[in-house]
């Protein structure tokens, strides 16, 4: 069960609003790096973690609640931006800002600009919508729940990387300084997940606890592939040396190593095209 509080989890003032920034701020909603998905992410892990201890559950279900905060201040910040937007895109908007103006207006189509802002009208009445900031709504396909804690804590530093790089881009992109002081905090929130997830990955045991799942016997792979860096230069130029081609493997189980890629196995070969197919008759 889940409550509500009216408050919003951090203030979001906008003194000059811009539809522009509402769009890019959209991308912090709805896109691969924004908090729709990291939400979703941390409240499927939780739902589907199994174990002796709720511990790292409740944790994510925690996490994932705070996220949900996330999502109502961007879209609370989006609605600001688009108080004072008019039916069709004002010039000096994107020529306030160089960057934006680039990349909303002299790189992409014209109409492209225009029709995201008649989507914020047309479609939510200047409101935010579960999508990015092309207007694609979010489809869960980067919501990763594998049910294994650490392959999943990593996913989570991963998705974490990608939103605070993202804040911190829009961060750089605004003028306004209520939006700068809501990114800050937000950025500061992803500092603190990042160390989160890293923290959970140290307690199961850090790199001792590679690879992932710890639970198979590698007995069973292919152990003189397991830490050998596959160099696949046609002419045999060796890869660039480093910490992965020599010297113990990170999970002290193994040595790296650098060979020379080479066809393990035959060139293909698949039968004839069924009848049925639709292929040409000599492909019969």
């Amino acid at each position: 069960m889940y409550y509500h509080d009216k408050r919003l989890q951090y203030p979001v003032r906008v003194e000059t609003p811009d539809p522009l920034f509402a769009r890019q701020l959209q991308q912090a909603i709805g896109g691969i790096e924004g908090e729709i998905r990291v939400c979703l992410q941390y409240f499927f892990q939780a739902w589907g973690a199994r174990g002796p201890t709720t511990k790292y559950r409740d944790m994510l279900l925690h996490t994932a609640t705070e996220e949900i905060g996330h999502i109502e201040m961007l879209a609370t910040a989006v609605a600001l931006n688009l108080e004072s937007a008019p039916l069709s895109l004002q010039e000096t908007a994107a020529e306030s800002n160089p960057v934006v103006n680039a990349v909303m207006g002299g790189e992409r189509p014209r109409h492209m600009v225009e029709g995201m802002l008649h989507k914020h009208l047309l479609s939510t009445g200047l409101a935010a919508f579960p999508g990015n900031s092309d207007g694609a709504p979010f489809d869960c396909s980067h919501v990763y729940a594998s049910g294994n804690l650490a392959g999943d804590m990593f996913a989570n530093v991963t998705a974490e990387a990608t939103g605070r790089t993202l804040a911190v881009r829009l961060y750089n992109a605004a003028h306004d300084p209520g939006m700068k002081d809501m990114l800050s905090f937000l950025i500061a929130r992803d500092t603190m997940h990042q160390q989160q997830w890293l923290a959970v990955i140290e307690e199961l045991g850090g790199s001792a606890a590679l690879p992932i799942p710890n639970s198979f016997d590698q007995s069973l792979e292919k152990q003189e592939y397991s830490y050998a860096f596959f160099g696949t230069d046609k002419d045999g130029t060796p890869p660039p040396a480093g910490r992965y081609t020599q010297g113990p493997s990170l999970d002290g189980k193994g040595q790296f190593s650098a060979v020379q890629a080479a066809p393990l196995g035959d060139e293909p070969v698949l039968g004839p095209a069924r009848p049925s197919s639709g292929a040409q008759k000599e492909q019969m």
